[in-house]
């Protein structure tokens, strides 16, 4: 044990002599001490949150049977495992960091875009929207508690958004910043507490949904109106959709799922973790969220996307007080292990020597106001534009870092290279790699064609066209640059 201390110490030292703060050295076995709890538990939040809700009020609405809908949420759950896993594994065994993940696949110049991209645009965004979606469950709340409330400022908007409005985003956004900057320890007792919560409440709400509806088979037969402004595809593409749009919540944390694997005991239990947690709380999330929309929509006796509105119309108050507590609680969770904790990360990242972790989450925070986020959430359409927005950024980030990890690097990363001396002017290493460069951007600007109305398709189906593009287009310039060199050096590639 002495000399494992020795070791760990030494290594620190030498990290930080190199110029790397200790938020993204390698975590040593001492550190690494979360459980296939911690991650079962760690993403539950992030399943059961209101811009997820409100996202399936638009995918009931593409076409697709209230079943078709349950199934496609459940089986969108094994898509997301499996990415949250395979990316996740180079953080698992080497205990490495999203940043320093990055700097393997792209060099530590070539980083600075995916960084970017992921931690600067989406997570800041993305902490941003959930901040104001938040909000909105907390201003139901205080204009319970204190009727009246909602009259402040006299219709007064600032910027978009109305006094009260405002009040009550600054107070959650105050309370996700003080999670995100207590860091992980803090967030794996707060997810311990949410996880049973979860089960109790949204289980209760769907329950609700059943019962105002006058069974099952009501639910399950509500006619659905579909939407007219828009294309409307065959069962499987509609499945693909929601795939797709799915992923565009889970884009960020599976490109950074490594922040959270380095903390893993082993490979294995980030595996079991993650898949179980994933897919049990998907199945919850599936015939929960088309429960209490379907059922809500019954209740108040018209079509209704928002579960805001269904819990606002309620008699009971402790029922409201309650439900949309835990709403608040997992909006916090998600901002924190899915926005704030990875942008102050990356933040630590591109400028190690100005900017810690907790200098990063004072930063992201900011500027998540900044944004005015209250402006992606003004109807459905909206936040199924935003998750196609950061699909088409991130989906290319993802297809490259695992195509480099498993193809090119076979799972090997030398540690020792990884963090090269930041103070040596001289030293010789990749700066940029430019294929996995070329690869993202190539993807990033296919995929965000979809946003012209000519290409609409593309939108829809933005996270599977970029990761599935730039890995396409990784694997072919890495081997034409490989190609390429063995000719330099005289080879005949064709006999080797």
């Amino acid at each position: 044990m002495g000399t494992q201390g020795n070791e760990t110490a030494y290594n620190q030292a030498l990290f930080e002599k190199r110029g790397y703060n200790k938020d993204i050295m390698p975590k040593t076995s001492a550190q690494r001490n979360n459980s296939a709890f911690n991650f079962f538990t760690l993403w539950m939040g992030a399943v059961h949150n209101i811009p997820n809700y409100t996202a399936v009020g638009g995918f009931l609405l593409i076409g697709l049977s209230p079943l078709q809908v349950i199934f496609a949420l459940i089986l969108s759950s094994f898509v997301i495992a499996l990415l949250l896993v395979s990316n996740g594994y180079a953080g698992s065994k080497y205990g490495i960091p999203f940043a320093m993940q990055l700097r393997d696949t792209y060099g530590d110049i070539g980083a600075k875009l995916p960084g970017v991209l992921r931690g600067v645009v989406a997570g800041i965004a993305w902490f941003g929207l959930q901040t104001f979606a938040g909000s909105q469950a907390l201003l139901i709340l205080l204009n319970k508690i204190f009727p009246g409330f909602e009259n402040i400022g006299s219709g007064i908007s600032i910027l978009g958004i109305s006094i009260p409005g405002l009040i009550a985003f600054l107070i959650f956004w105050a309370i996700s910043f003080a999670i995100g900057f207590g860091g992980g320890d803090i967030l794996n007792k707060f997810t311990a507490i949410l996880n049973p919560l979860i089960y109790i409440v949204f289980g209760g709400m769907a329950i609700w949904g059943v019962t105002v509806a006058g069974g099952f088979s009501n639910i399950m037969n509500y006619e659905i109106s579909t939407k007219t402004d828009g294309i409307i595809y065959p069962a499987i593409l509609s499945f693909i959709l929601i795939f797709n749009s799915l992923l565009g919540v889970w884009a960020g944390p599976g490109s950074s799922v490594s922040d959270f694997t380095q903390n893993a005991k082993s490979t294995k239990t980030q595996i079991i973790g993650q898949v179980s947690g994933i897919v049990v709380a998907h199945v919850l999330f599936a015939i929960a969220s088309v429960f209490i929309i379907i059922g809500g929509s019954i209740y108040l006796g018209h079509q209704e996307w928002n579960i805001l509105t269904i819990i606002n119309e309620w008699s009971n108050f402790w029922a409201i007080l309650i439900s949309t507590g835990v709403l608040l609680m997992t909006t916090i969770s998600t901002n924190a292990t899915s926005n704030i904790i990875p942008a102050a990360y990356q933040l630590s990242a591109l400028l190690p020597k100005w900017i810690n972790y907790k200098r990063g989450v004072v930063i992201a925070s900011v500027l998540s106001v900044v944004i005015m986020p209250w402006k992606m959430m003004e109807n459905e359409d909206s936040i199924f534009l935003f998750l196609n927005a950061i699909g088409a950024i991130l989906g290319p980030v993802a297809g490259v870092m695992i195509v480099h990890f498993y193809l090119v690097s076979k799972c090997r990363i030398n540690i020792d290279k990884l963090y090269f001396d930041l103070h040596d002017k001289d030293i010789k290493i990749q700066r940029v790699n430019i294929s996995a460069y070329i690869a993202t951007v190539v993807g990033v600007v296919i995929s965000l064609l979809g946003f012209l109305p000519a290409f609409k398709v593309i939108s829809d189906f933005s996270w599977f066209i970029g990761f599935f593009i730039s890995s396409l287009v990784y694997i072919v310039l890495h081997h034409s640059v490989k190609l390429f060199s063995k000719k330099q050096e005289g080879v005949n590639y064709n006999e080797i």
